[in-house]
C-alpha cells in the first residue's frame, strides 16, 4: 500500500475505502520521527498525507460533499489542512496545528444543522479528526507503521494485528524482494538469499514442483501468516500469526529491482537524507532497493540461528525472493532469517543483538 501511495502525483494514484479516497500516505524523515512532533501515543501524521472524505454537507441537510485532508509540516510540526468543496460553492478551507481541531468546527456546523432539521444526532464528540482523515482506517493505519523508519518510536503502541493487504488503482508492486534497515546498509552489507541448489533437500525433493501453485496461493493468503510488532531483538519484527510447517511459503519480499549502479546512486542519496536504507541482493548484478516501495518482509530481524531463509525462487516467468520456514514456527513467534553479510575486517564490523545461544556476535 505504501509503495502504490507515495506518488508525487495524487491525482494519478488512489485508493478508495468506504467513503475515503486516499491519494497519498506521505512520509517522515528521520528529523520529523526524532522531534516526537509528528506522532503520538495511538496515531502517526506522515507529511504529505493527502485524502478526500465523503461526509455531510455544513450547509444543506441531506447532502454530502467532498473534504480534502492534508498534512503539511510547518515550522516543525505538523499542520493539518481541510478544504470544503461543495457544488455552486466557493472552496472553504481550514488549517489548526491538531487533526481534531481542523474538524471540530466543521462537525459542530454539521451537527447544528442536522439538529435544527430534526434529523439523526450524529454524535460527533464521538468523532475524532482522526477518524474523518483515515488514520484510524485498519488498512491505512497498517501502512501508515509500515513506514520506513518508524521503528525507533518507543512512545508510540504499534497494533499487533495481522497485516492486510489493500488494492489500490495501481495494483500491486510488480517486482520483488526487500530488505532491513538496521544500519547504514552499504553495498558489501546487502542481505545475500540462499539459492534454491543450497536449500534442504526436503523443499529440492518435495516442493519444487508445485513452486507457482504454491506461489500463487501464497499472494492472496500471506497476511494470514504474519504481523508487525515490537521486537526483542531490535525496533519492530514480523511475527507468526499461526503456526507454520518447516518449508512453507511464508511471504515474498517486495521492491523494486534496479541495478549496482543505481543502487550505488540511490544508497548515497538516502544516507544524505539519514534514511534507513532498506536493500537486498537478488545477484551480481541486481539489488532490490525497499527503502521507500518495501513491504512488511523488510521488517524480518537477523539471527545466527533463524527460523526462515530467504531464498530466489524462479516462479511465473519472473524470480522471487520468498521467505521459507526452515523449521515448525509456532504461533506468536517472531520470524527471523541470517542476512549473510559478507565478513569484513574488524574496522567495519556490525554487532548482532539477535541473542541466539550460539550467536556469532557479528553480522559481518
Amino acid at each position: 500500500v505504501a509503495a502504490a501511495l507515495l506518488s508525487d502525483h495524487p491525482e494519478e494514484t488512489s485508493l478508495r475505502i468506504g467513503s475515503l479516497e486516499l491519494h497519498r500516505l506521505g512520509q517522515l524523515l528521520p528529523a520529523q520521527i526524532a522531534s516526537g512532533q509528528f506522532h503520538c501515543s495511538r496515531h502517526i501524521y506522515p507529511v504529505g498525507y493527502l485524502a478526500t472524505r465523503i461526509y455531510w454537507s455544513c450547509r444543506y441537510t441531506a447532502v454530502r460533499c467532498r473534504y480534502l485532508c492534508r498534512i503539511d509540516e510547518r515550522e516543525g510540526a505538523p499542520e493539518f489542512s481541510v478544504t470544503v468543496s461543495e457544488t455552486g460553492h466557493p472552496d472553504e478551507s481550514f488549517t489548526s496545528n491538531t487533526c481534531d481541531g481542523v474538524w471540530r468546527p466543521l462537525l459542530t456546523r454539521i451537527h447544528k444543522l442536522r439538529s435544527s432539521a430534526g434529523l439523526i444526532n450524529m454524535f460527533p464528540d464521538h468523532i475524532t479528526g482522526e477518524d474523518l482523515y483515515g488514520l484510524t482506517e485498519p488498512n491505512i493505519l497498517r501502512a501508515v507503521e509500515s513506514l520506513p523508519g518508524l521503528d525507533v518510536l518507543k512512545d508510540y503502541a504499534f497494533r499487533p494485528h495481522a497485516l492486510q493487504t489493500v488494492s489500490s488503482a495501481r495494483g500491486h508492486p510488480s517486482q520483488s524482494a526487500a530488505s532491513h534497515p538496521h544500519h547504514h546498509t552499504h553495498l558489501a552489507h546487502h542481505h545475500q538469499p540462499d539459492s534454491l541448489a543450497q536449500s534442504a533437500a526436503p523443499y529440492s525433493k518435495q516442493y519444487s514442483h508445485s513452486k507457482s501453485s504454491q506461489y500463487k496461493r501464497l499472494r492472496t493468503e500471506w497476511q494470514q501468516n504474519v504481523y508487525l510488532g515490537r521486537s526483542r531483538i531490535q525496533g519492530l519484527g514480523l511475527f507468526a500469526t499461526r503456526d507454520l510447517e518447516k518449508h512453507s511459503m511464508v511471504i515474498e519480499y517486495i521492491g523494486e529491482v534496479i541495478r549496482n549502479e543505481i543502487a550505488n546512486k540511490r544508497e548515497k542519496l538516502y544516507e544524505s537524507q539519514n534514511r534507513g536504507i532498506y536493500m537486498f541482493r537478488l545477484d551480481d548484478d541486481w539489488i532490490v532497493d525497499a527503502t521507500i516501495c518495501g513491504g512488511p518482509a523488510r521488517y524480518i530481524n537477523h539471527s545466527c540461528q533463524p527460523n526462515c531463509s530467504a531464498e530466489v525462487v524462479d516462479v511465473d516467468r519472473g524470480r522471487k525472493i520468498i521467505i521459507l520456514a526452515n523449521r515448525r514456527v509456532e504461533k506468536g513467534e517472531e520470524l527471523t532469517y541470517d542476512y549473510k553479510f559478507d565478513f569484513e575486517d574488524s574496522g567495519s564490523k556490525i554487532p548482532c543483538l539477535c541473542g541466539a545461544p550460539h550467536c556469532r556476535k557479528w553480522m559481518n
